[in-house]
């Protein structure tokens, strides 16, 4: 434990090297966290309600996904890129054979990258979306824990998804195309262009009942108090049960790759 202790640590401390590109990631999450604010408010000056929200909703709903954009890897892991590079490069024999679990090597450091993400680039732009707009925030501490609960659990979704999409590279010539079908498939069906209590019908549902939504739909909805009590551990087995899948399937792969190395090697 105390390796992959060091190696969460050291993944926080990676990305809090790149301080120009954190201060650039504010100001890009804040702009673009502004101009879909007043998106927002023209829909909902039109369609009041629209969700289930009101407008305060709304906007709390648009600032949550500029602060989870990267802690809870919308638009990418952040170390997918590596591991496709690694097994394309043949490097990735290496790391198979060192006796710590590649699965459980690559969690950790995300953990820390995660954790420096919603420091550096989640908390900023929601203090400046509140100062613009006095949106919505949680009534009391129980509320903003439970969110970070949420929050947690989200990020080991994310995390699990990718780690397949990574894993992919094993069996195809070149990852970078289920990277892409991964970034556009999470970015519609997490909620992040539109809140997904606002898709309609059959896929509303469907959309309600894929990995994704533990991405930013169940973290919004927690911190706007939408899910409480048997509610609130509803959410929690939703996101757990899709972590635990997902960990299994990735943890089938890896060794289903390392038999493929194994046997290439020898």
């Amino acid at each position: 434990m105390r390796l992959y202790a060091t190696v969460a640590a050291g993944g926080f401390r990676r990305y809090a090297t790149y301080r120009v590109a954190t201060v650039a990631g504010v100001f890009t999450n804040t702009v673009f966290g502004l101009v879909i604010s007043y998106t927002y408010l023209a829909l909902w000056d039109e369609r009041p309600h629209l969700g289930g929200y009101t407008a305060d909703d709304a906007l709390a709903y648009v600032w949550l996904g500029q602060a989870l954009l990267t802690v809870c890897g919308l638009m990418g892991g952040g170390f997918e890129d590596e591991i496709i590079e690694r097994v394309r490069t043949g490097d990735i024999a290496v790391d198979l054979y060192r006796p710590a679990d590649l699965q459980t090597w690559w969690f950790s450091a995300n953990a820390g990258r995660c954790a420096f993400q919603l420091l550096g680039r989640g908390v900023v732009p929601m203090v400046i979306g509140w100062l613009v707009f006095r949106f919505t925030l949680p009534p009391d501490l129980g509320t903003w824990l439970a969110f970070l609960v949420a929050v947690a659990l989200g990020t080991v979704v994310s995390f699990a998804i990718w780690y397949l999409v990574a894993m992919s590279a094993f069996w195809l010539l070149d990852g970078q195309g289920v990277v892409q079908v991964a970034w556009l498939t999470g970015l519609f069906f997490s909620g992040m262009l539109l809140p997904l209590n606002v898709f309609p019908g059959t896929l509303g549902e469907i959309a309600r009942a894929l990995p994704w939504a533990a991405l930013l739909q169940v973290p919004a909805d927690v911190y706007l108090g939408e899910h409480r009590g048997w509610g609130l551990a509803g959410a929690y087995a939703f996101q757990g049960c899709w972590a635990l899948a997902l960990l299994g399937a990735g943890r089938a792969a890896q060794t289903a790759a390392t038999r493929k190395v194994v046997v290439q090697g020898g």
